[in-house]
C-alpha cells in the first residue's frame, strides 16, 4: 500500500532534497536521487538498488515488490523535484559499492571535469562505445542530480571508478600503462596516429585542459584535427571524438 506525504517538513521529503543538494551528504549516505521517468525505469531495469519512489498523485507506475511506493501532492512533488516540469516520478537510489582501482589499455580518465551537463554526456557516450571511465581529481559527482540526468541512464549501466590522481599515475607505472593525454601543444600528435587501444587516454576540462600531473606522466600528446579557425572543442564532444577513434581503431 502507498505510503501518502503531504508535509515538506517529511524526514523523507527532507533526506531526498538534501541528497539532491549536497556532494558530501550522498557519500556519507551512498545514495542519490534518479527524478524522470526514464532514469527510474534504467535504475530498476539494471539492479541498482532502489529503496522507495516518491510518485505524484494520479501518476501510474508499477512498483516492484519490496520496494517503497510513497504518493506526494502535486505541489509538493514541485518542490522536491529540481526539473522546471516534474514528470512525478523519483526513486531513492543506493550508490554501488566502491570498486578498486583497475586500469587497463583503452581505458580514458577524465581530469577536472566540473560541468555536471558534461560529464553526464560523456558517461553516456563512454557506456555507448563500451569504454571503461575513471574520474580523477575535480570532476563533478557522478551522482549529482544533473549529472545522473545527463546520462540518460548510463550511470546505472556502466558506473565510472573514482580515484585520486595520484593513485591513476601509480597504477599506470605499475602495469606499464602508456599515458596519452590530449592537448593543445607543439608536440601534439593527430589522434588518429596514436593507437589510443593501447594507451590510457585523459580529457581534460575546457578551462583549464589535462593538469600538469597528467601531463608531465604522459607518454603521447594528442589533438584532434579541425578547422585552424576553431580553438577548442567543447569537452563533452572532444571526449565523444576520442572514444569514437578508440572504436574505429579496434574495427580496422
Amino acid at each position: 500500500m502507498p505510503e501518502w506525504i503531504t508535509s515538506k517538513a517529511n524526514s523523507t521529503v527532507q533526506h531526498m532534497r538534501k541528497l539532491m543538494a549536497s556532494r558530501k551528504y550522498r557519500y556519507e549516505c551512498r545514495a542519490f536521487v534518479a527524478d524522470g521517468t526514464k532514469l527510474v525505469e534504467e535504475a530498476l531495469r539494471w539492479g541498482l538498488g532502489v529503496d522507495a519512489l516518491i510518485l505524484r498523485e494520479g501518476v501510474d507506475f508499477p512498483v516492484p515488490a519490496g520496494v517503497r511506493e510513497l504518493r506526494v501532492p502535486d505541489g509538493l512533488m514541485r518542490d522536491i523535484s529540481r526539473m522546471e516540469t516534474p514528470q512525478g516520478v523519483l526513486a531513492l537510489c543506493r550508490m554501488p559499492d566502491p570498486e578498486p582501482l583497475d586500469l587497463r589499455p583503452g581505458s580514458l580518465i577524465l581530469d577536472g571535469i566540473q560541468d555536471p551537463g558534461n560529464l553526464g554526456t560523456i558517461l553516456r557516450a563512454a557506456d555507448a562505445f563500451d569504454v571503461p571511465v575513471v574520474l580523477a581529481d575535480g570532476c563533478a559527482d557522478p551522482y549529482g542530480e544533473k549529472t545522473v540526468r545527463a546520462t540518460m541512464g548510463a550511470v546505472f549501466r556502466r558506473p565510472p571508478l573514482q580515484a585520486d590522481t595520484e593513485s591513476i599515475l601509480a597504477q599506470c607505472r605499475e602495469r606499464k600503462l602508456p599515458l596519452c593525454v590530449t592537448a593543445l601543444s607543439d608536440r601534439a600528435e593527430d589522434i588518429r596516429r596514436i593507437e589510443l587501444r593501447a594507451c590510457a587516454t585523459v580529457i581534460g576540462s575546457e578551462g583549464q585542459g589535462v593538469g600538469e600531473a597528467f601531463l608531465g606522466a604522459a607518454a603521447r600528446e594528442a589533438v584532434i584535427p579541425m578547422s585552424p579557425r576553431c580553438e577548442s572543442l567543447n569537452a563533452a564532444v572532444a571526449a565523444t571524438v576520442v572514444l569514437w577513434e578508440m572504436r574505429r581503431q579496434e574495427a580496422v
